[in-house]
């Protein structure tokens, strides 16, 4: 599903060049989670994004379902992001004017699919939401906002969930939720990128490897 063959990136700023990213490869497949552990600086955010068809790398391959999302074009490229890949952030990035209901269809704009809404609902339900449905996010506690970011990142039915410290804000109820539902999403045959300083959050992954000055330590 997901395939890094030595990925380089760098930053160019004009202070010097930052690596952020050293000859890194790995693997996930079917049933896979993987959990990619760093201290704040050490490349995990550009390892995702680069994972995830939204930054170039400068040398090596990212390869999406055998695809290399960077050989297409940004209108390509886009759509087999949106059939293949659901995000999940620290920050939520929900849009602050949609409702709930309307966060969770977002994705439905970009890839068209026969029965959207009734799988918004569906997991507008599994997620606890339904008495929030038609809430802003503003109106949302911190846990409710990321289990609507969850619900959002599922309802394509991706194959790769890509989650940047999804429980970095959570108290440890809504951590658990959360990775339970990243869990369940492996058992049921997708496979998990999750990249985290938080021993807690690493635990549930089935992998653990450790990314330190943007080299990864352990091999997937």
């Amino acid at each position: 599903m997901l395939e890094l063959c030595e990925v380089s990136k760098l930053y160019r700023r004009p202070d010097g060049t930052v690596t952020a990213l050293r000859d890194v490869s790995l693997k996930l497949g079917a049933g896979d989670f993987l959990a990619v552990q760093g201290h704040s600086g050490s490349g995990k955010t550009t390892l995702l994004l680069s994972a995830g068809a939204l930054l170039a790398p400068d040398a090596g391959k990212v390869l999406l379902a055998g695809e290399d999302p960077y050989a297409l074009s940004p209108e390509r490229r886009a759509a087999l992001r949106g059939r293949k890949i659901g995000f999940v952030f620290q920050q939520f990035h929900l849009v602050s004017y949609l409702s709930v209901r309307e966060n969770v269809l977002a994705p439905s704009l970009a890839v068209e699919a026969d029965g959207s809404a009734a799988r918004a609902d569906e997991l507008i339900a599994r997620f606890g939401l339904s008495d929030r449905v038609n809430h802003l996010p503003a109106e949302l506690s911190t846990g409710e906002r990321q289990r609507v970011a969850l619900a959002r990142a599922l309802l394509n039915r991706p194959s790769l969930l890509l989650a940047d410290e999804p429980t970095g804000n959570l108290d440890a109820a809504n951590a658990r939720t959360v990775l339970d539902a990243l869990a369940e999403f492996a058992d049921a045959g997708g496979a998990v990128l999750l990249v985290t300083h938080h021993d807690d959050a690493a635990a549930a992954a089935r992998h653990i490897v450790r990314l330190t000055n943007g080299k990864l330590e352990g091999g997937a």
